[in-house]
C-alpha cells in the first residue's frame, strides 16, 4: 500500500552517447583481423562492407549481435576519418544510426545527410587557423617518391592522404613530414598503408560534443586506435583503445582511458561489451 502523500522519484540511468571509430576498432579488413587461434577455433565473421563486388571489412558475428543490442540501448554514433562515400559502403548491423561523424569531424551526418551549417563552421575555422590544403598536398607530392607511393588522395576538400608500400617507405619520411606539418597547424598519422595529413582543428571530439549537445547525452563513451582518435578518447567520460594501432604502439594512455590487451577483430568484441556494460 502506498502513501498518496508521498511521491518517489526513480533514479534514471544517464543517457549515453557512444562515439566509436570504425576501422581497426569495430570493423577489420582481412589483413587486420589478427586471428591467432587455430583455424577450427576462429570466430565466425560477418562481412559489413563490400567494395567493387568484394568483401572488404568484417566483424565477428558475436560483435554484430552486441552492436545490435547497443543500438537499442544508447545513441551509437559511428565516428570515422572516412569520407562520406567510403562510410556509406558500410552496412552495420542493428538500427541505422541517426548521427554519424565522417571526414574526421568535417561532416556531421543526420539521417544520412550532411549538416550544412556544421560543415560551414568547420571549414571557416580551418581557413582561419591552418595552412591551406593545397600547400600540404603540394609538399607531400614534392617530397614523396613514386617508388613507394601508390595513391595520392584529397578527402572531401578537407585533408590529404597517401597510400604507400610500407616495406619501401623511408624510415624518417613520416617523422619529417610530421615536423613540417606541425608548424603549419596540421597533424600526421600513419595507419596501415595510409599516411594522413589532417588540419589540427578538424577533430572527431568537436563533432562528438555537438551530437551530445543535440541529444542531451549525460555520459559519453568512445573508442579508437589511432593518433587521430586521441582527441575523441580524451573528450569522452570513458574510453577504450585496443592492443594494436598507433596509440598502442606508442604506449599512449590517459586518465579515464582503458588500454585493452585484445588485438584485432577480437578487440572489437571486447570494446562493444565495455560499451554495453557502461551504458546500462
Amino acid at each position: 500500500m502506498t502513501n498518496a502523500g508521498l511521491m518517489t522519484n526513480p533514479i534514471s540511468s544517464p543517457k549515453a552517447l557512444i562515439a566509436s571509430d570504425l576501422d581497426r576498432t569495430l570493423i577489420y579488413s582481412a589483413a587486420a583481423l589478427a586471428l591467432t587461434m587455430p583455424d577450427a577455433e576462429a570466430p565466425r565473421l560477418l562481412s559489413v562492407e563490400v567494395h567493387e563486388s568484394r568483401p572488404l571489412s568484417y566483424m565477428t558475428e558475436i560483435a554484430a549481435g552486441l552492436l545490435t543490442e547497443l543500438g537499442a540501448a544508447a545513441d551509437f554514433v559511428p565516428t570515422t576519418t572516412r569520407t562520406r562515400k567510403q562510410y556509406q559502403r558500410i552496412q552495420l548491423p542493428g538500427l541505422a544510426p541517426k548521427y554519424a561523424i565522417c571526414a574526421n569531424g568535417g561532416h556531421l551526418l543526420v539521417d544520412g545527410v550532411s549538416d550544412e551549417a556544421w560543415h560551414a563552421r568547420v571549414t571557416e575555422r580551418l581557413a582561419r587557423e591552418c595552412a591551406p590544403l593545397d600547400e600540404v598536398r603540394e609538399h607531400i607530392a614534392a617530397t614523396s617518391d613514386p617508388a613507394w607511393v601508390r595513391k595520392h588522395r584529397v578527402a572531401e576538400d578537407l585533408f590529404v592522404y597517401v597510400v604507400v608500400e610500407r616495406e619501401l617507405l623511408p624510415e624518417d619520411w613520416v617523422k619529417e613530414l610530421a615536423v613540417w606539418a606541425e608548424n603549419r597547424g596540421w597533424t600526421v598519422s600513419l595507419q596501415g598503408r595510409k599516411i594522413y595529413a589532417v588540419p589540427k582543428p578538424l577533430t572527431k571530439s568537436a563533432a562528438m560534443r555537438e551530437v551530445a549537445r543535440r541529444t542531451g547525452a549525460t555520459l559519453t563513451l568512445a573508442a579508437g586506435d589511432s593518433l587521430l582518435d586521441a582527441d575523441l578518447l580524451l573528450a569522452a567520460d570513458r574510453a577504450w583503445r585496443p592492443g594494436h594501432g598507433e596509440l598502442a604502439d606508442a604506449g599512449w594512455t590517459a586518465p579515464g582511458i582503458t588500454s585493452l590487451p585484445e588485438r584485432g577483430v577480437i578487440a572489437g568484441e571486447r570494446i562493444l561489451r565495455e560499451f554495453l556494460r557502461e551504458s546500462r
